[in-house]
């Protein structure tokens, strides 16, 4: 059938319609790229936190473009028709419909305020009580231990002796400083030395532990000083959700019937 000039025309008008040119990002071996594969791939890296200027969008396209040439390659090879290909997609396809899955169920499944709160209040019960500013010093036999708290209680200074003694890489350059900690963030005989001294005081006799023999020294005490619920919410927050993610995870998996 042979088209008349105004169909003709009608039809040219068609494929060079503006609209339909916005479509596509390009057209590699008369083959549209669509733009919407750009769109996708900018969206990807927004998320990832990188801003998309001029320029990204351009290195994007021109992605999108390589990416079609390299495809229309690989279908002329027969690429498609590979074990290695079929077992590469179903893998592929395994790890989109999962992610998906996952983010679905904590689109349904938010923390809520009251689980973040009671999840707050369990940390500071858990965390509240005293809190000790203690220096100490580090050595491996008890007899140097006893010298230093004597060289100490003959008018040495503590801070001194830890910078050129202390085992402690950590604390003894700062003169044996620990700075504050709960007396349960320490080992169980240090911690139950350090509870019995009060403020200024240093121990007597030198304290064993599975390091070696401290001498220690508590400087200061004062109630646990725990973050606001607002300073910690985010990571409740993050912490939470991965907890409920793992718990739906192993939930699925106990229910399979695994033959």
């Amino acid at each position: 059938m042979k088209l008349s000039l105004p169909t003709l025309t009608l039809a040219a008008l068609i494929v060079a319609s503006p609209l339909a040119v916005a479509q596509n990002v390009a057209v590699v071996n008369g083959k549209p790229v669509p733009a919407s594969r750009v769109e996708a791939l900018a969206k990807q890296i927004a998320a990832s936190g990188r801003p998309v200027d001029d320029e990204v969008r351009a290195q994007i396209k021109e992605e999108v473009i390589l990416r079609e040439i390299f495809m229309q390659e690989a279908q002329k090879r027969g690429i498609a028709a590979t074990e290695d290909y079929k077992t590469q997609m179903e893998l592929a396809r395994q790890t989109i419909m999962i992610r998906a899955l996952f983010a679905d169920y904590q689109a349904k499944n938010p923390v809520t305020e009251a689980e973040m709160r009671a999840e707050y209040d369990k940390f500071k019960a858990a965390n509240s009580g005293k809190e000790y500013r203690a220096r100490h010093i580090l050595v491996e036999k008890e007899d140097e231990a006893k010298a230093i708290v004597a060289s100490i209680k003959g008018g040495a200074k503590f801070e001194d002796i830890a910078k050129k003694q202390s085992k402690d890489p950590g604390s003894g350059a700062n003169g044996g400083d620990l700075d504050w900690a709960a007396a349960a963030s320490y080992v169980t005989e240090f911690s139950e030395a350090m509870v019995k001294l009060d403020k200024g005081q240093m121990t007597e006799q030198p304290v064993k532990s599975q390091f070696g023999w401290h001498v220690i020294r508590v400087d200061d005490i004062r109630e646990a000083q725990l973050p606001a619920f607002d300073e910690v919410k985010p990571q409740i927050e993050q912490q939470m959700t991965q907890q409920k993610m793992t718990q739906f995870q192993q939930s699925l998996r106990e229910k399979a019937k695994v033959q």
